[in-house]
């Protein structure tokens, strides 16, 4: 069994590097991907640790990326030996559109009576910070009951707390992913909405021409239908397959490493394939 989608405390995980992969070694996984928002931080960290403990640690990322308007979480997966300094540069400048963002949206929540400065997030969300860090901080001045309730009200893309971010189009970012030696994956594709299936079929034979390398078909949000729907478009556009729990720790208790909410058991043979269909 394997997880290629977790994250460490270096983006919204709560785990620190060294200990999503000691749970991932006494879970008995045969490998692991670390693929934290915007930054390799965490598996820079991890790697001496999972060499040291005989864990298949997997260099990877998630970037946030609008197509048409709409957010998509892309995964990146570097298989052959980790990105180069000028992919890390362009990382850099990622993370510096989120600092402008999570700058205006504290200035946004103070303007709604939200007592918050970024100085204070950042704290909490140490190299990447992000809203889950927002909601934290909200939970414990006591401005909300629940890190849901800071979402639904404040933080979420339709929120009144909201403030847009920039962001790099999705089929340049699959073509960056690409010329740096990764394979790219949309990732969870149920969180997208499309009610349409020919929307989606329409997006990833666009992307597929772009280089998109494979689609997450397992993730702990894919019901069976979901599964075999993407499973299908895989085969229909000759793609590789991902999948992962999507692990945050505790800021996530529902989601449990390598296994989901209980829904995934996903071979070593999808990371195998993977690593077969790279770019050369």
């Amino acid at each position: 069994m394997i997880d290629l989608h977790t994250h460490t405390n270096e983006s919204d995980g709560t785990y620190t590097p060294f200990e999503l992969v000691d749970s991932a070694v006494a879970l008995g996984l045969e490998a692991l991907a670390i693929s934290d928002h915007d930054t390799l931080a965490g598996y820079d960290q991890a790697l001496p640790r999972a060499q040291e403990k005989g864990l298949d640690l997997v260099c990877g990322i998630e970037l946030s990326t609008k197509s048409n308007g709409k957010t998509v979480h892309l995964l990146g997966y570097f298989l052959a030996q980790p990105p180069s300094g000028g992919f890390r540069d362009w990382l850099a400048e990622m993370q510096a559109t989120r600092r402008d963002r999570n700058r205006r949206m504290a200035e946004r929540l103070r303007s709604l009576g939200i007592d918050i400065t970024i100085e204070e997030v950042e704290k909490k969300g140490r190299s990447l910070t992000g809203r889950p860090h927002f909601a934290r901080l909200m939970l414990e001045k006591g401005y909300v009951s629940s890190i849901q309730q800071a979402f639904d009200e404040y933080l979420d893309e339709s929120a009144k707390g909201y403030v847009d971010r920039e962001e790099p189009e999705l089929s340049a970012s699959i073509q960056r992913l690409r010329a740096a030696g990764g394979i790219s994956s949309i990732a969870h594709p149920v969180r997208l909405g499309y009610r349409d299936p020919g929307k989606l079929r329409t997006l990833v034979g666009e992307m597929r021409d772009a280089g998109l390398g494979a689609l997450e078909c397992y993730h702990s949000d894919h019901k069976a239908h979901d599964v075999e729907q993407y499973l299908g478009l895989t085969r229909e556009f000759e793609l590789g397959v991902t999948g992962g729990s999507d692990f945050h720790g505790d800021a996530k208790p529902n989601v449990r490493l390598g296994v989901g909410t209980g829904n995934l058991n996903i071979p070593r043979s999808v990371l195998d394939h993977l690593r077969e269909i790279r770019p050369s």
